[in-house]
């Protein structure tokens, strides 16, 4: 009776044909050594990063890869679309996306052999925490199956159409120590459970894959594609962002990393999920409503005596900073040649400090607000507000930021006892997004700190070259995360 048993579940998982009775049992699969067609496989063509549905049916239900050409079909018995490959074109390995085993066909046999580990191994990476540990000490190297050198962490990221705008904020995320080495290890998260209808798990998942692939220091190509990520993006922010049109970064980082958040389960607490550890911080957030202007210096007197008038604050957290620029040169110099304005970061993070004020508009009231930091998180994330939105057009200010690479005090902008109570307020560079070109228009491009080797390295898409750091402050940056200096490599699991 066992037996039967057996054999009926075998049916069930491995028969794979739609067009047999799945009552009909079978005899069980034949595993063997020694198969003659191992070496027809063709690893150069492999490609595991693309959606695993067949390319006949389109179907996601018992997908395999055909190791000869890199296709995949459905099914593994007769008359079934992988079956009819084997035959047609005299393919005869396959792998099994799911289950990650290997089958001969048209024979119908499970090929046991472990010279193909690192097939399985490309398809679905794994970190032991030895591993991660070294990841920021050991420059390793690694040579794809067309001979490409290739440092793991630094690799390109295809841009399917107009993409670019995540693959930055995807590589940057990347290289941030405690999410990188968090999502590196799926133990971490492949228990979650969501609500019924919620797709946001998917988001956890995907983005976990994408990040050992990127990491995955036994990569067949030097160079990775985010499409299972895009499409669960698509999916979860239910078409708000495409890979079809270009978007803003800073709206993608704001949604993704609330519904990585979310995703995770994370409440309000700061120490509820891995994002909110990493890039959660708090600020006090001080306002004034102000006397209407045409009103006499007797009338704002008494206004500014009443209640509604009176200074309120709200503690609000943050997981970035919007840093105002200010605004460009209306005229253009003696040689008729736009003037391009140049800031320091410092003056950008005193709008921070507690002190200087800034005015709101609204329809009907003008308020006057003012900003306290009252805690820094371990990861700082500055957006500078390049992009001035009105009912005809965006304007980009080209303004250029000074900024030192490493050893950026944030205390100078906190209060005394604030600052007293954080250890260390000193922090480096870890990433830097540039926009290039017109702001409907324009492209984006990112500078990464490869930590084992403490180099720069600029990545456009599928485009990795080493740049120096001199050459990063040049740019029209427009989102920068900043690490805590003492921030040690190890992260918490929980």
């Amino acid at each position: 009776m066992g037996t039967e048993k057996g054999e009926i579940k075998r049916k069930h998982e491995d028969l794979d044909d739609a067009e047999e009775p799945v009552v009909k049992i079978r005899e069980p699969i034949v595993q063997s050594r020694l198969c003659p067609y191992l070496d027809t496989i063709n690893r150069t063509v492999l490609d595991f990063d693309f959606e695993k549905l067949c390319s006949v049916s389109l179907t996601r239900i018992n997908v395999y890869a055909c190791l000869v050409c890199g296709k995949y079909f459905q099914g593994r018995g007769p008359s079934t679309h992988a079956y009819l490959h084997s035959v047609g074109e005299g393919h005869h390995v396959f792998l099994n996306l799911h289950t990650l085993r290997f089958y001969c066909l048209p024979d119908n046999y499970e090929i046991i052999d472990s010279s193909l580990d690192d097939i399985k191994y490309v398809l679905n990476p794994t970190f032991k925490k030895a591993n991660i540990a070294v990841l920021d000490i050991t420059d390793k190297v690694s040579r794809a199956c067309d001979g490409t050198l290739y440092r793991p962490g630094v690799v390109g990221l295809n841009n399917i159409k107009a993409n670019d705008y995540c693959n930055v904020v995807l590589q940057a995320l990347s290289h941030v120590v405690p999410l990188r080495d968090y999502f590196l290890r799926e133990d971490n998260y492949i228990g979650i459970k969501r609500p019924p209808g919620d797709n946001n798990v998917i988001l956890v998942q995907r983005f976990g894959e994408l990040i050992r692939k990127l990491w995955n220091p036994r990569n067949f190509k030097a160079h990775v594609s985010p499409h299972e990520m895009l499409q669960a993006v698509v999916l979860c922010s239910k078409k708000k962002f495409q890979i079809t049109s270009q978007g803003d970064p800073v709206e993608f980082l704001s949604w993704f990393l609330n519904a990585l958040h979310l995703a995770l389960n994370g409440t309000k607490k700061p120490t509820s999920s891995i994002i909110y550890k990493t890039f959660l911080g708090a600020m006090k957030i001080h306002s004034q409503l102000i006397p209407p202007i045409d009103a006499t210096d007797k009338e704002k007197d008494a206004l500014m005596m009443t209640a509604e008038y009176v200074e309120t604050y709200v503690d609000s957290p943050f997981l970035f900073l919007a840093a105002d620029l200010p605004p460009p040169p209306l005229f253009k110099d003696e040689f008729r040649e736009n003037i391009i304005p140049q800031v320091s970061l410092f003056t950008l993070l005193s709008q921070f400090n507690g002190v200087q004020q800034k005015e709101y508009k609204t329809y009907k009231e003008n308020f006057l607000k003012r900003f306290e930091l009252t805690r820094l998180p371990r990861y700082i994330i500055l957006n500078i507000k390049r992009f001035t939105k009105n009912t005809f057009f965006v304007e980009k200010n080209p303004t250029i930021i000074n900024f030192p690479i490493r050893g950026v005090d944030f205390g100078d902008i906190l209060s005394a006892d604030v600052r007293a109570k954080h250890g260390c307020t000193t922090y480096d560079l870890l990433a830097n997004i540039v926009h290039d070109g017109e702001p409907t228009k324009g492209t984006y491009r990112v500078h990464i700190l490869h930590k084992a080797t403490g180099k720069w390295f600029e990545m456009q898409d599928l485009h990795v070259t080493e740049i120096l750091p001199q050459m990063i402050t040049l740019t029209e940056a427009y989102i920068q995360i900043w690490e805590q200096s003492t921030v040690s490599s190890d992260v918490e699991m929980s």
